[in-house]
């Protein structure tokens, strides 16, 4: 990962509205994005039109398009975690669309929730699924949402987790198995149509 020292100077200065710096924030970081958007998509079946450089940039216009226009982020942890959402968002949508397309397209029950999504949950109704289940846990909980979040949809291991959110590695473990139970018990209730 990019030095979060040099980014967070440049999320301030991007706060203090000078726009190269965002622009510097966002072309440093790619590379970390899009390898976030490879980890999601990794194992996914051909034939879906969503592939990374598609994730990523449809994340940065969610990214620059925040708010007024002028995007801000506190620090580079803030940054990633509007990251990880805009790509939830992304995936939800196109899982959403695909479903759209598809005849008969019920929902089914989802019974395992693996402990990352590399080539785990398909695109279609296993993520609305899940989205529905962190919409509920957002509810509860938010920092637990937002580590799942990181975990899932920013690829990051609990050690990195841990050091963006600066938080202790044990303490982000903790959160994730509750997470995971929330959500794998709120998966697995009827559908709540």
């Amino acid at each position: 990962m990019t030095d979060p020292g040099d980014i967070t100077v440049l999320l301030d200065a991007a706060r203090d509205g000078d726009r190269s710096a965002l622009d510097r924030v966002l072309s440093t970081l790619y590379q970390e994005l899009h390898g976030m958007a490879r980890r999601q998509l990794a194992g996914q079946q051909y034939g879906h039109t969503l592939d990374a450089t598609a994730l990523v940039h449809e994340a940065y216009l969610k990214l620059v398009g925040r708010g007024s226009g002028n995007a801000q982020f506190d620090d580079r942890a803030h940054f990633f975690a509007y990251a990880a959402s805009a790509m939830r968002s992304v995936i939800v949508d196109y899982a959403r669309q695909r479903l759209a397309q598809k005849r008969g397209g019920d929902l089914h029950r989802v019974t395992e929730l693996p402990e990352n999504l590399e080539g785990g949950l398909s695109l279609d109704e296993d993520m609305l699924g899940l989205d529905t289940a962190l919409n509920r846990l957002s509810s509860v909980d938010p920092r637990l949402t937002q580590v799942v979040e990181l975990r899932y949809f920013a690829g990051l291991s609990e050690l990195e987790i841990a050091a963006l959110l600066q938080r202790s590695e044990r303490s982000v473990r903790r959160d994730w198995q509750k997470a995971r139970m929330f959500l794998l018990a709120s998966l697995q209730e009827p559908s709540r149509s």
